[in-house]
């Protein structure tokens, strides 16, 4: 099977990316720089409408969305243990709402405090946006911090890409200002997070990636190191 991930450093699409490095199997990767427009040119609008990251190319199937491409690595690998198993409807549904939190719930807030400009094109409005977001977040993760206080992953006591969308999230708003103290057992989760190899790999090519993009001058900054107090800024 040939397998082309198109994604950009930062994004969302390094959920898939660590999924895929979890599998073992090969695959290849196609930088989008947004800055030279490659999220609307002809050819990739073709393959995604929306003009978004990640886009996972398998022979001849074209996927987006984190859930369906998430959803489609762990049945077409099993072994890699991705998700787990789900032989009866209520499992399956399950899996499927805690998908959908991650990517209905977490991901819109995680954009209103990375990048409120998006949002708002109110200049004096958009210190709000970014609060409310931050007020928002603290409240949707207050249960995650809770379960990882019992348990070392998301779903219990077994790794699943679940916590490789939980690792981004708290990439994308440490690195914009999030305050990370009330959150010690989400922290310590990032930090076994980057002790998976599959992770390491997963980072390696996004930093190849970031490099590529500023020897080009095509490269977006990406946010700082995750934060150990203070205020959203």
């Amino acid at each position: 099977m040939n397998m082309t991930l198109y994604f950009a450093p930062g994004t969302c699409a390094r959920v898939p990316l660590i999924a895929l490095e979890e599998t073992g199997a090969p695959f290849d990767t196609r930088v989008i720089a947004f800055m030279r427009g490659d999220h609307r040119a002809p050819d990739f609008l073709a393959r995604n409408p929306a003009g978004k990251v990640p886009v996972l190319v398998a022979d001849d199937a074209t996927l987006t969305q984190n859930i369906a491409i998430l959803t489609w690595l762990a049945r077409r690998f099993p072994a890699a243990r991705l998700l787990p198993p789900a032989d009866d409807l209520a499992s399956a549904t399950a899996l499927l709402s805690r998908l959908a939190w991650f990517s209905a719930d977490l991901h819109p807030l995680v954009t209103r405090i990375r990048m409120p400009q998006l949002i708002c094109d109110q200049p004096a409005a958009i210190p709000r946006v970014r609060e409310m977001a931050c007020e928002a977040m603290m409240f949707q993760l207050a249960g995650m911090e809770r379960s990882l206080q019992q348990q070392p992953w998301v779903l219990g006591n077994e790794w699943s890409v679940l916590d490789g969308y939980l690792y981004w999230v708290w990439f994308r708003i440490t690195g914009a200002g999030f305050v990370a103290a009330p959150f010690p057992a989400i922290a310590a989760h990032a930090r076994w997070m980057e002790e998976r190899p599959a992770v390491r790999r997963a980072l390696q090519r996004e930093a190849a990636a970031q490099a590529e993009l500023e020897s080009q001058g095509l490269a977006l900054p990406l946010p700082g190191p995750a934060a150990a107090g203070g205020v959203p800024r």
